[in-house]
């Protein structure tokens, strides 16, 4: 019996399952519901995305109490003017601040500490001056609201009054009537520790 042309195609096709495509050493089965044009279109996975290395740098917190100075202790510019401009300062008021020659003919000399209290004052402020540097060397400081500088312009202020007041004003007991080689070493060295302070207060902005 002769079979319709219907019949005849239903059974020479294959199934979607069992169609293979290219040759037997590289065949490939495509999926109940897959297509043809897509049976040699490889799957690709999309590689995931790295994240960047992390260098991990090191975290330094800063110090706010670190205060970076040119030069600091006794050695430096301001204070080693300070100390040594104190040191002359002092031991001026052992020298002759008036000297003069009398009627026996040898020559007089009155010393600074003999002239009053104030020629005393600059001795005591001199010596002011070596503590203050002694104490800084030794790690004493003065509190942040006196800063150093300024006590030692004060303290130069002071001792340069003194001794303009001495240079200007001779006591009356005194019968030598000139000045001294000792009282300009006294006024210079006022002024030097007054031109140490100026320095310091640089130093410490």
């Amino acid at each position: 019996m002769p079979r319709s042309p219907a019949a005849t195609n239903r059974t020479c096709s294959p199934s979607p399952a069992a169609v293979r495509v290219g040759n037997s050493a590289d065949s490939q089965t495509l999926l109940p519901n897959s297509s043809p044009e897509n049976a040699h279109t490889p799957r690709v996975q999309t590689p995931e995305a790295f994240p960047p290395e992390e260098h991990d740098e090191p975290y330094y917190e800063p110090d706010e109490d670190a205060v970076v100075r040119p030069g600091t202790g006794i050695w430096a510019l301001g204070g080693r003017v300070a100390w040594v401009a104190g040191l002359a300062l002092a031991l001026s008021a052992f020298t002759d601040w008036y000297a003069g020659s009398s009627e026996a003919g040898p020559t007089l000399s009155v010393i600074a500490w003999h002239t009053g209290v104030l020629g005393k004052l600059v001795f005591f402020i001199g010596l002011a001056l070596l503590a203050l540097a002694i104490l800084r060397e030794f790690g004493f400081e003065l509190p942040p609201s006196i800063p150093e500088s300024l006590v030692v312009i004060a303290l130069g202020s002071l001792a340069t009054i003194f001794v303009l007041i001495r240079l200007i004003s001779i006591p009356d007991s005194i019968v030598a009537a000139g000045r001294g080689i000792g009282i300009w070493i006294s006024l210079l060295a006022a002024l030097a520790v007054i031109a140490a302070g100026l320095l310091r207060a640089s130093e410490e902005l």
